[in-house]
């Protein structure tokens, strides 16, 4: 008998949304003089574009997908690419404070569906043998953008000017919608005889302790990651925010490599193994402030550690979710985006408060917790091995 092979095509489609997502997401972090100073705001203000962002998707995550899990599910793959495609646009041109807010908030709403269903589809395209490494392909945007995307816009960015950037990533999200034709499946929503009611999927066992795993890592990483240009500025890095980005995305790019290689065998390992290292660079780039090689090597194991942690945490919940795992997935979409928009506000406060040079410290205690909840969670959370309920 033949081997099968994983669709390629269609899985990259997905992971070509799952980029321009997080690089609509993420531009911002780069931007940020850019964007305070072109909107005549303070930059912990022109932060609130990732907080809106995460907003959106907090609030539609659920109830959309829940609304939404009996349709088909190209067309509404479409529907949210053509929201990027829409608010994109408009943050492009938008020169006012509050439209500009609004278009990321619906962008938000966007990205709260699409990343509600990615990994299902993902898994629907193939046998079980290959879900793991399927839910991998299709997850690699992510870090993609974290490692060329992002570093590049910001590049660019401080060249030819923040709008241009966003404008180039509508054109993108054009091509992505034929892209997507061409070469992605339709599917058939879950029937309604099978539809859980949300507070059933929410007790299942092993969803509750991955959802809080979620909310504290992300948070913590949002809190750095979107205030990152501030931090910086306090370092002898400050002129070099899209290198250390890039390096941040290089490593990420590393990391989802490592996470596929061995999720299947080691998934509990791996995400208490990335929780220390993770906590161990946030102290070192919080205490070495003036060294810049310990900061860069922090940065490193920062995008080795979180650079998997999506697959992780999406695999994770899809397979305690089972049949569910849609909207299971759209709980892990809320959780995630409750960390993003978290990270801009607190990130802000910590900002005005305390200054950027003791954001990294600040993320010590919520790493602590989310691994003290990984390490004494039950196997339905975070089993030893990948296996398909």
């Amino acid at each position: 008998m033949a081997k099968e092979r994983l669709p390629w095509s269609a899985l990259l489609a997905l992971a070509m949304a799952g980029f321009i997502c997080i690089l609509t997401e993420s531009l911002p972090a780069g931007l940020l003089p850019q964007i305070a100073q072109d909107l005549n705001i303070k930059e912990s203000l022109a932060g609130q574009l990732v907080t809106l962002y995460a907003l959106g998707s907090l609030l539609a995550a659920i109830p959309l997908t829940t609304a939404t899990r009996g349709w088909k599910r190209r067309p509404l793959l479409l529907l949210c690419i053509f929201g990027f495609l829409i608010f994109n646009t408009i943050t492009a041109v938008s020169s006012v404070y509050g439209l500009t807010l609004a278009a990321r908030f619906m962008a938000g709403v966007s990205a709260g569906v699409l990343w509600g269903m990615t990994a299902g589809y993902a898994r629907r395209m193939v046998s079980d043998s290959l879900k793991g490494k399927a839910m991998a392909v299709a997850m690699v945007g992510t870090p993609l953008a974290l490692a060329l995307g992002v570093p590049l816009g910001t590049f660019l960015g401080n060249y030819a000017g923040w709008r241009l950037i966003f404008g180039t990533v509508s054109l993108l999200t054009l091509v992505l919608v034929l892209w997507v034709l061409w070469k992605v499946p339709d599917y058939e929503g879950e029937p309604a005889r099978q539809q859980l009611a949300l507070h059933r999927i929410f007790v299942i066992p092993g969803v509750r302790p991955i959802l809080f795993v979620v909310l504290t890592w992300v948070l913590a990483h949002n809190i750095l990651y979107t205030y990152i240009s501030p931090y910086l500025g306090e370092t002898m890095l400050s002129e070099r925010v899209d290198l250390v980005l890039m390096i941040f995305g290089v490593t990420s790019v590393i990391g989802i490599w490592i996470i596929g290689m061995l999720i299947d065998r080691y998934m509990r390992l791996l995400i208490l193994v990335s929780l220390v290292l993770f906590a161990l660079a946030s102290l070192a780039m919080g205490i070495f402030i003036h060294q810049p090689m310990m900061i860069i090597l922090g940065v490193v194991a920062w995008g080795l550690t979180f650079g998997g942690s999506a697959t992780l945490l999406q695999t994770a919940i899809a397979q305690a979710g089972g049949k569910s795992a849609d909207v299971a997935q759209s709980m892990l979409v809320t959780a995630w985006n409750l960390g993003i928009g978290g990270g801009g506000i607190v990130g802000a406060i910590l900002l005005e408060q305390t200054g950027a040079r003791f954001l990294p410290i600040s993320l010590i205690l919520l790493i602590v917790m989310a691994l003290l909840v990984a390490w004494s969670a039950s196997k339905h959370s975070f089993p030893r091995q990948v296996k398909d309920r």
